[in-house]
């Protein structure tokens, strides 16, 4: 008896890149402009195809430079997006990553071939391509929680900062005010950073103590918000 197989139909995979900031005390996102159809013009996550074996980590980092000239960032794989109808080319599927940049450690070149990279707020995106806005709603779900189990600020910080920049980058990105006595006795009991030792300088205001981040690779514990 000859075994039937059903028809095999292959679908193409891309690579999708949400790049998160924190600049003039607002959450951003890196977006660029398409140059090409479907959706010509239209502000999107930077994104390619994935190229024959090719790990999706190294496509992202390819895409992320060659769009944007952002490069030697951490990414983090986010999810996998596949719901049909998503690309009006055809049944492709996205895998999504993300990373946290601090803004003036990461300079967007100007140069012809990138697609005009950009930081929009989180809160005033423009009308995105495909279901970019839905990668990014969820991409900001997961840093909220990132920052409640892991050190992940240090990305979004300078090398020496203030406790108020840190509880800063924490109601920005959790979008709610902090008590700041709770959170200084909570986050110093963390181990995840120490003082310098050093006074910020050029304030008006009695110079506060600058911390450092003792590690500066992803640690995780238990949640303490």
């Amino acid at each position: 008896m000859t075994k039937l197989f059903k028809p095999y139909y292959p679908i193409a995979a891309t690579v999708d890149v949400v790049i998160f900031t924190i600049e003039e005390d607002e959450l951003k996102v890196l977006l660029i402009k398409r140059a090409n159809d479907p959706h010509k013009n239209r502000w999107a996550l930077p994104g390619g195809f994935l190229s024959q074996n090719e790990p999706t980590k190294n496509a992202a980092l390819r895409i992320l430079k060659d769009k944007t000239g952002v490069k030697d960032v951490y990414l983090e794989q986010l999810y996998t997006f596949d719901t049909l109808g998503r690309d009006p080319r055809g049944h492709i599927i996205t895998i999504s990553y993300f990373a946290l940049v601090n803004p003036d450690a990461t300079r967007l070149q100007k140069i012809e071939d990138l697609q005009t990279p950009t930081f929009f707020n989180i809160k005033k995106l423009p009308r995105l391509a495909f279901d970019h806005k839905t990668i990014i709603e969820y991409a900001k779900k997961r840093l909220a929680y990132k920052l409640e189990y892991t050190n992940a600020a240090f990305s979004l910080l300078p090398k020496k900062f203030t406790l108020t920049q840190l509880q800063n980058v924490y109601e920005i990105i959790l979008d709610k005010k902090i008590d700041k006595r709770n959170f200084r006795k909570k986050y110093l009991s963390l181990d995840f950073i120490k003082p310098t030792h050093e006074k910020l300088k050029g304030i008006k205001q009695r110079p506060a103590e600058l911390y450092s981040f003792i590690n500066k690779k992803p640690i995780e514990i238990q949640r303490f918000f």
